[in-house]
Order: structure tokens, then C-alpha cells, then sequence
């Protein structure tokens, strides 16, 4: 049975705010609870029609445990149409987690997510994509953790190109719904496919195939998972580069390309025309994401790599 409901937050900063979801019960209640999630940024819309396309696609009959699933879980986002922030305070949602009751609108989002969909789940798959302003090469991410072995082995079991260990650094990504959930003993899985802020059937498919098989992993759908390509690698280190200034981002390199250490990846400009700064890759890897928009601030996020690439 799929029942189609509204999640609704009860603290004062959200209320009146209608999060449309669907809670499928299979007919043995015996297997895990899985929360399935997207729109954590509201214009990665491949993501969120996957979310939409699995649960209207699956046969409850076949269904072991409970699926909670969210297309859209930052509504102003999505219906703003803005990237990476939530436009109410301008905080990134997938920095914020596990939020609080005691900040600005997206801390709290933030929280009631986390108690609501994150804390109660025994597995957490969080779909993404590149946002309207980032090409993207598909890739799964988990965090180091005590949970991380059914983590890493949920990751590959999306079938992605890439699987990233994202481990805790000084200055690097914290507050994302992997971490949370993480820290919380809870194997959590961010999968990406789909970019530029278009919507792609092909990377709809891509993610909605993968949590079909995650699934068959967990033993929830019948059948045996299909093992992951045999060309998949692992990505030991994640590495962000960002634009020394403001100005003109001419980049010479695209999502999904192999670069060599020193390799041009592109220039900053000023907006006359000349160069300000080469770009170069600081190590060998593959380009994971990249800002696919001229515009960029100084210290604006200009790509991802990918480095120390390992087969999985």
C-alpha cells in the first residue's frame, strides 16, 4: 500500500508549510525503514522527479519494511527557483543538518528534517543533482563513520561511476544529511546525477534504477542486486577548488573529464577580457562537478575533483 500524505513541521517558523509524500508499507512490515528523500536544494530537478518516478513505479506486494519518501523537502527553494540556498536566510540547507530549533529558518528546517525523515529511518538516500549552475558526472557519497562498511556497500549498490568517501576535515564539508545521519549510527547515501538545473530522463533513470537496486541489496525487493559496473571507482579524496577572485570563469574542462596534475582546468577574467589567473589541478583525478556560469565572486566554488582514484 502507498499512501500519499503532507508532511507538515509544527515550529512557528514553518508553519502553513506542506511538504507532499508518499509512505509505502510492504505486505511483511518485517524489513528496514528507509527514507528517501531530494529537493535538500530545490533545483535539482532530476533528482526530485526520480524520488516521484520510483514510488509511483513500485509494487508494494513485492515490498519488504516502510519507505517514507519526500520529493521536495525545501519547498521555498524549489518554488523560488533557488539554487543551492534556501532564499528565506540564504543558508545552504545540506550545510545545516542536524539544524536547530534555536537558529534562522534553515537551521530549523533543518531540524525537523532530521527528527522527522533522518533520526526514525534505519537507511537514508538522499538523491542530488547539479544545481542550475553545475555540470555533473554521477557519483554516489557516503561519510567515514562506525557505519560506513553498509554505507560504502549501499553507495556502490547505485551503480554510479563514482563513489566518494567523504572524510571529516578541518575546513571541509560538514552539516550535510550523510553526516547527520552518520554521527546517528544511520547509513546514509547521497546519490548525484543530472545537472545545469535541467530536467534529464536519463539521469531520472539513472537514480530511481539505483534506489531500485539499493533496495534489492537490503533485501526489501525481491531479486539479487545487479553488482556495480565493473569500470566503478572510488574517490579517496575530494578535492574543491574555488576562485582566488572575482571576475570571468573560463573553464577549458568538463564534468566527467581525466586531468592530469598541473593540467589547465581554466582562467579567471576580468570582464575586459584578460587573464587574471590560471586554474591548474593540483593533483591527477576526474571533474566531478563544475560551475558551468561565468559569473563567479571570489572564493565562489568553481569545480570538484575527484583524486585518488582507486577501482572499487
Amino acid at each position: 500500500m502507498i499512501e500519499r500524505t503532507v508532511i507538515e513541521f509544527e515550529h512557528e517558523l514553518l508553519k502553513g508549510l506542506e511538504h507532499p509524500a508518499f509512505v509505502a508499507r510492504g505486505a511483511a512490515d518485517d524489513g528496514p525503514n528507509v527514507s528517501l528523500i531530494g529537493g535538500i536544494h530545490g533545483c535539482e530537478y532530476s533528482s526530485i522527479a526520480a524520488v516521484t518516478r520510483f514510488m509511483n513505479e513500485l509494487d508494494t506486494s513485492e515490498l519488504r519494511g516502510t519507505i517514507t519518501a519526500v520529493p521536495v523537502v525545501s519547498m521555498e527553494s524549489f518554488r523560488q527557483r533557488s539554487p543551492f540556498v534556501v532564499p528565506v536566510d540564504g543558508k545552504n540547507l545540506n550545510r545545516c543538518f542536524p539544524g536547530s530549533y534555536d537558529g534562522t529558518y534553515t537551521d530549523v528546517l533543518a531540524r525537523s528534517i532530521y527528527e522527522t525523515l533522518i533520526e526514525p529511518a534505519d537507511v537514508l538516500l538522499d538523491l542530488h543533482g547539479g544545481d542550475q549552475v553545475e555540470a555533473l558526472e554521477p557519483f554516489a557519497i557516503y561519510d567515514a563513520s562506525p557505519v560506513e562498511e553498509h554505507a560504502g556497500k549501499i553507495a556502490a549498490a547505485f551503480r554510479l561511476p563514482y563513489v566518494v568517501r567523504e572524510e571529516r576535515s578541518e575546513g571541509g564539508v560538514g552539516g550535510m544529511t550523510t553526516s547527520a545521519a552518520a554521527h546517528a549510527g544511520i547509513p546514509g547515501v547521497i546519490a548525484e546525477a543530472g545537472g545545469r538545473g535541467l530536467l534529464e530522463d536519463g539521469a531520472t533513470a539513472m537514480l530511481a534504477a539505483g534506489v531500485h537496486n539499493v533496495l534489492r541489496m537490503l533485501e526489501m525487493l525481491p531479486g539479487e542486486p545487479d553488482p556495480p559496473p565493473a569500470r566503478q571507482q572510488r574517490v579517496g579524496s575530494f578535492v574543491w577548488l574555488r576562485s582566488p577572485q572575482g571576475g570571468w570563469w573560463d573553464w577549458v574542462v568538463e564534468a566527467g573529464e581525466d586531468v592530469a596534475e598541473g593540467q589547465l582546468l581554466g582562467r579567471i577574467r576580468a570582464l575586459t577580457g584578460e587573464v587574471r589567473e590560471d586554474v591548474v589541478a593540483p593533483q591527477p583525478g576526474v571533474v566531478l562537478f563544475i560551475t558551468s556560469s561565468p559569473a563567479v565572486a571570489a572564493d565562489g566554488l568553481l569545480l570538484g575533483l575527484g583524486a585518488d582514484l582507486s577501482p572499487a
